[in-house]
């Protein structure tokens, strides 16, 4: 039976969701309208309602608008993320640990090197009281820089994607176990054996054979609601539940619960989640009575730590990796490979934002670490798409990563 016309329509714009271009531009485009409406003469309104307060006093749950967005939407987002993490550390590319050591060693560099700057930086200016923030330019938005890769580097290998994913998958890794360590003060015992709890009865109702998704959002609602009383952050639930989804298909399935979950959630994720979280967290005010963010250590340190220190920590790793130990790069990818990479992981924006809201209740480092962040995304998208055009023109050697046999057609973008 052919499908309806809104059938058709409701596929085509999931699949336009789910692009990683799209995903961008919707993102960016959130993030632009709440500048220009923070920087508005209108500007005392979107602040309003930032701050509106819903949700029942009861269950301590009355947060603004802002907050729901950070802690609750994002938790969508954080979903998938482990979604994504579960099926790449099972069937993916950190399946094979000699495969994907390269990429994690230039993860690990890409978040030790950006937090070091940070840190000598406000430490330097005499800003001790900001150290809190060395997380902040240690995050990598996988949307924004999967989204440039995809538009400016067609030509290129496309094993370089997939480095780049990797790269990316663990950075989101590492930065989901700093946020759990580092910026929770204080943990209630009963309400996290409550988040646990519930999302071990989601990991087991998830491998029945007959689960609707009906059945299985109440109890996700009900384990960030525990992980939210914890006091550890509640997009951490988030990735928990994403984690216990099976990789693999089971009673008989063609396609794995991951690709299934990933693929169920994936559009509310990119199109409703991550553009509410991006218009709340990036509308930072830079006129009137707005601070000025030029003025703070804390706006420098951001910066420099996401477009240099992202930089040198990855090409670093790499270089140090590859030069001393067995292990070699992918085949069809050079160390040159890695310099626009390198400027793309400097794309903090997500995450980057969120930890920026988690290290600053104070509105002048909040809103400094906030401008770092966009203005470094800024340059290091920039800098990264023309870093890939000048990649892609250059002539490539039979051996690009110097293993002593030549390279495999592994296809290029396209």
């Amino acid at each position: 039976m052919p499908s309806s016309v809104p059938d058709r329509l409701a596929t085509r714009l999931v699949r336009r969701l789910t692009s990683e271009v799209t995903g961008g531009i919707v993102l960016l485009a959130a993030a632009v309208l709440a500048l220009v409406w923070a920087n508005s003469p209108w500007r005392g309104a979107y602040h309003a309602l930032s701050a509106t307060v819903l949700g029942p006093a009861a269950l301590h749950l009355d947060l603004s608008v802002a907050a729901w967005a950070s802690d609750g939407l994002l938790a969508i987002f954080f979903f998938v993320v482990g979604v994504e993490l579960k099926h790449e550390l099972t069937a993916g590319s950190l399946r094979h640990p000699r495969e994907a050591a390269v990429p994690v060693v230039a993860a690990v560099g890409g978040m030790v090197v950006p937090a070091l700057v940070f840190s000598g930086l406000v430490l330097g200016a005499g800003e001790a009281a900001a150290l809190h923030g060395w997380a902040i330019p240690t995050a990598t938005d996988i949307a924004f820089a999967l989204a440039v890769l995809a538009v400016f580097g067609r030509g290129l290998p496309r094993a370089l994607r997939l480095f780049l994913l990797t790269l990316a998958v663990v950075d989101d890794l590492l930065a989901i176990v700093v946020i759990a360590i580092a910026y929770t003060e204080h943990i209630s015992g009963p309400m996290l054996a409550g988040a646990l709890v519930a999302v071990i009865v989601f990991g087991a109702l998830v491998r029945l054979r007959w689960t609707a998704w009906w059945v299985l959002l109440p109890l996700a609602v009900v384990a960030w609601g525990f992980m939210h009383a914890s006091g550890v952050h509640a997009t951490i639930a988030g990735v928990l539940l994403g984690l216990s989804v099976p990789p693999f298909p089971i009673h008989g399935e063609v396609e794995s619960r991951t690709r299934y979950y990933d693929e169920l959630v994936r559009p509310w994720s990119a199109g409703v989640a991550l553009p509410v979280f991006a218009f709340f967290a990036a509308g930072v005010t830079l006129v009137g009575d707005g601070p000025v963010v030029w003025r703070e250590p804390v706006f420098y340190a951001v910066g420099i730590g996401l477009l240099a220190g992202k930089l040198v920590g990855v090409l670093g790793a790499t270089a140090l990796v590859t030069r001393f130990t067995p292990l070699r790069l992918p085949d069809a990818i050079g160390l040159r490979d890695l310099l626009p990479i390198g400027l793309l992981t400097g794309i903090g924006f997500t995450v980057a934002l969120l930890i920026a809201e988690l290290s600053f209740a104070d509105d002048p480092h909040r809103a400094a670490a906030k401008a770092g962040v966009l203005a470094a995304s800024l340059f290091a998208g920039a800098l990264g798409a023309v870093g890939l055009r000048w990649d892609a023109r250059r002539v490539r050697q039979a051996d690009m990563n110097r293993d002593g046999v030549p390279d495999s057609d592994s296809g290029v973008i396209e």
